[in-house]
C-alpha cells in the first residue's frame, strides 16, 4: 500500500505543479477546453490565492507531506492529513461548481488523487489494525 500512496502523492505533486504553472502563465492554457472547462479562469481567480500563497503551491506542499507520511508509515497522521486535504479539495470543487461555474481539469484530477489517497490510507490503517488484532489473538491462544 505504501508504494502506491507514494506514487499517488507524486502524481498529485505533478498535477499541482501544472496548476501552479497555469497560475503564473499569462497565455492561453492547454486545458482551456470550453466555457465549462478552463484552468486559466480558475487559477487566475481570487479563489486561487490564500493569504498570498497560490492554492496550487499549497497543493504541492500537501502532496509532499502526504508522500513523506506514507514513506515513514505514519498511518494515523497520514489519514488525518488526507482527510484535511480532501475537505480542502471538496471546498475548492464547491467554488468551481457554484461560484465560478468553471472547472479546472488539473483540479478535478487532483480531487480524484486526494480521494484515492484518503481511501487507501484509511484501508491501510484498518488493515494494520486487523493484522495487529490477529497477532494478539494468536499470541494469547
Amino acid at each position: 500500500m505504501r508504494p502506491l500512496l507514494i506514487v499517488l502523492a507524486l502524481l498529485g505533486l505533478c498535477v499541482s505543479a501544472l496548476a501552479l504553472r497555469v497560475h503564473y502563465d499569462t497565455g492561453t492554457e492547454p486545458c482551456s477546453i470550453n466555457d465549462h472547462w478552463d484552468c486559466g479562469i480558475v487559477n487566475h481567480s481570487s479563489y486561487a490565492v490564500i493569504d498570498g500563497f497560490p492554492v496550487a503551491a499549497i497543493g504541492i506542499a500537501g502532496y509532499l507531506a502526504l508522500g513523506f507520511l506514507a514513506y515513514t508509515r505514519r498511518r494515523i497522521t497520514l489519514l488525518v492529513a488526507a482527510l484535511i486535504g480532501l475537505g480542502f479539495a471538496l471546498h475548492l470543487s464547491y467554488i468551481e461548481k457554484y461560484v465560478l461555474e468553471v472547472w479546472c481539469l488539473y483540479c478535478v484530477i487532483s480531487q480524484g488523487i486526494i480521494a484515492l489517497i484518503t481511501l487507501l490510507s484509511a484501508g491501510w490503517l484498518i488493515a494494520d489494525a486487523l493484522a495487529m488484532s490477529r497477532e494478539r489473538k494468536a499470541a494469547s491462544a
